[in-house]
């Protein structure tokens, strides 16, 4: 068990992506005017040829059972211990650099099969690494603190790159399993994963998905792709019948998805118990050894805020000039923006929009985006959404957008680079082994450049409408990635808390747990009914226990930083700048810690509660 990185969830999107439609950390991306030409990335700085790879994977393969070799001898002495981690680690930076290649060539066009079959090998690659170091922490903890520690104190390849890496796996002995317990569990993998495969199955196939006709004359569908293209339509009447309709589908099969839910809480504490955890939630927090407070601080303070959340549904009753505000309204744009923006303008306006972050930043952004890293443009057969890829340590990160001309394009394109420069900046600063930072602190970096972007195109505004749609996407965002985020973590640790308490659970008792939390969240002026309860059953994500909290925590440590840089000087550049260089060099709240903000504690969260307020402040300014 260790911390969980990018480059280890690309390791784990290998395993999922032959069924999946995007890696498992990628961002929506709008699909804008499709383009006719090809891939716009160069991957030959990868591999040269489909062959030049092929040898590679084979390489990588041919060398596995050298791992074995070690078994037995990691007590020996540290220089034995510093060569067989050595070998685990160069192995699997040449793996990730295989699986990437391939991945990106199928991503290009996913209908093409011999990209399919080669995924497969990829992921097969990734099996048998995983199968041959399956035996390297039992035995690294059969040596003990005191002579792991002292083989690190007097071997400099242990001290430089794998000191964090040991003392993660010593800290985790206490959950860590014999060989034949791990073992065990991993074979239970599959079936405990079941409850998300069958959810999933019921959402993409089994519900018969009503259609209904639109004020325009237009039929649609209303699936999950159904559903959310037309959520927004500007006719209030076809609003309420969309919400109607698609939520009153997942109503018919409310004990169906309360059966699957219920399955995968009693997954989760399957799992905390066989690793001797005393709740679901501190064997989900224990691999990036977050703090239980970080969880429960968050939780608290957004209820504690929401009255500004409340303050801005009022606000959009106004805009939107409604009578009433009801949980259909929530989607439509308050101002719409007739720009469109070429990708050179996009280029241009994020490295202005990037300045404060100071000139060596500059500079690296400046270099990457100029050069064949990203593949831009949605076209027919490529995949959709937009990720940034960090598996090629040695190269550079590669990134997939389908953007938009619109501003929502442009903010898709900080964002990602947002993340490209965390992995450039952590790379350039530590040794591949302390490089690759965890998902609790991936999402900082490309919000706060959002959050940069969006202060920039505010300061340049010309007219009150442009400006209230850039308080009103600062607003969403706070809206959507804050509170709702937030609400689906409360929900999360309130159906394993009940769980966990011996109480029964059901689709029904489901519905009425969320539908409590809606309330609540959106305040009593929010008109609901009663079937758009049942949203719970939409949210895929809570397959992934205790994953999603993450997006609010890093949105409120991101708003933090991008106003911290916005008011302060070089000093608090630098000490942003430092968290994104620490890579996975430490666990993630101590990093945060050392550069002033502690999770664990209500400021972040109330930083971000106010920089709400002041958003809301200014776009009633801006009515009055």
């Amino acid at each position: 068990m260790t911390v969980m990185s990018r480059r280890e969830a690309l390791a784990a999107a290998a395993l999922a992506s032959l069924a999946s439609a995007m890696p498992v950390w990628a961002q929506d991306g709008a699909a804008g005017a499709a383009s006719g030409a090809g891939a716009a990335w160069d991957l030959t700085e990868l591999y040269p040829s489909d062959a030049a790879w092929d040898d590679a994977r084979k390489a990588a393969l041919a060398a596995l059972p050298g791992i074995a070799k070690f078994k037995g001898r990691l007590g020996e002495s540290g220089a034995v211990l510093a060569q067989a981690l050595a070998l685990q680690s160069d192995l699997g930076r040449t793996i990730a650099r295989v699986y990437t290649y391939v991945s990106l060539k199928g991503d290009e066009d996913v209908r093409v099969a011999r990209y399919q079959e080669k995924q497969a090998q990829a992921v097969d690659l990734y099996t048998a690494y995983g199968e041959a170091t399956a035996w390297v922490s039992p035995e690294l903890l059969t040596l003990g603190k005191a002579k792991i520690d002292g083989f690190v104190a007097g071997d400099q390849t242990l001290k430089t790159r794998f000191d964090f890496y040991l003392a993660n796996v010593v800290r985790q002995a206490a959950h860590t399993l014999t060989p034949e317990g791990e073992a065990l569990l991993a074979s239970a993998s599959a079936p405990l994963s079941a409850p998300g495969d069958i959810s999933g199955q019921l959402r993409s196939s089994d519900i018969p998905w009503p259609t209904i006709k639109l004020s325009t004359g237009k039929d649609v569908r209303l699936d999950s792709q159904g559903y959310t293209l037309n959520r927004d339509a500007p006719n209030r009447a076809d609003r309420k019948a969309v919400f109607d309709a698609f939520w009153g589908a997942h109503g018919k099969f409310q004990n169906s998805f309360g059966a699957t839910y219920n399955a995968q809480v009693k997954s989760d504490i399957f799992r905390a118990k066989a690793r001797k955890y005393p709740t679901s939630l501190a064997a989900a927090l224990s691999g990036a050894n977050v703090p239980e407070a970080v969880y429960r601080t968050l939780v608290a303070e957004a209820n504690k805020g929401l009255p500004q959340l409340h303050r801005y549904f009022d606000l959009r009753r106004r805009m939107l000039k409604l009578p009433d505000i009801a949980y259909y309204d929530i989607y439509p744009p308050l101002v719409s923006l007739d720009r469109s923006f070429s990708l050179d303008q996009m280029r241009t306006t994020t490295l202005e929009a990037v300045k404060p972050l100071g000139p060596d930043y500059q500079a690296r952004i400046a270099k990457a985006t100029a050069a064949k890293w990203m593949d831009p443009w949605p076209r027919e057969g490529k995949r959709p959404g937009a990720y940034m890829n960090p598996g090629a340590f040695d190269v550079h990160p590669y990134l997939l957008l389908n953007l938009s001309e619109k501003y929502d394009g442009m903010s898709t394109y900080a964002h990602e680079w947002g993340h490209a420069l965390h992995s450039l900046l952590a790379n350039a600063a530590q040794p591949y082994d302390k490089a690759d930072y965890p998902i609790f602190l991936a999402e900082i970096a490309s919000t706060a450049n959002e959050q940069l972007l969006v202060a920039h195109m505010l300061k340049n505004a010309k007219t009150k409408e442009e400006k209230l749609f850039y308080l009103g996407q600062q607003m969403e965002n706070f809206r959507g990635t804050f509170y709702r985020q937030t609400m689906f973590a409360e929900f999360e640790l309130k159906a394993h808390d009940l769980a966990e308490a011996g109480e029964g659970l059901s689709g029904e008792k489901f519905t009425g747990l969320y539908g409590d939390l809606l309330k609540r969240y959106h305040g009593p002026a929010m008109k609901f009914e009663p079937s758009y309860a049942n949203e719970w059953a939409f949210i895929p994500h809570f397959y992934n226990s205790f994953y999603v909290y993450q997006y609010a925590t890093c949105i409120a440590a991101a708003t933090y930083f991008a106003q911290s840089v916005l008011k302060g000087g070089a000093k608090e550049r630098d000490n942003y700048l430092s968290v994104l260089k620490a890579g996975g060099s430490d666990y993630p709240v101590d990093i945060l810690k050392r550069a002033g903000l502690d999770m664990a504690s209500p400021a972040p969260y109330q930083a971000l509660v106010s920089a709400f307020k002041d958003t809301l402040d200014q776009a009633e300014a801006l009515l009055a």
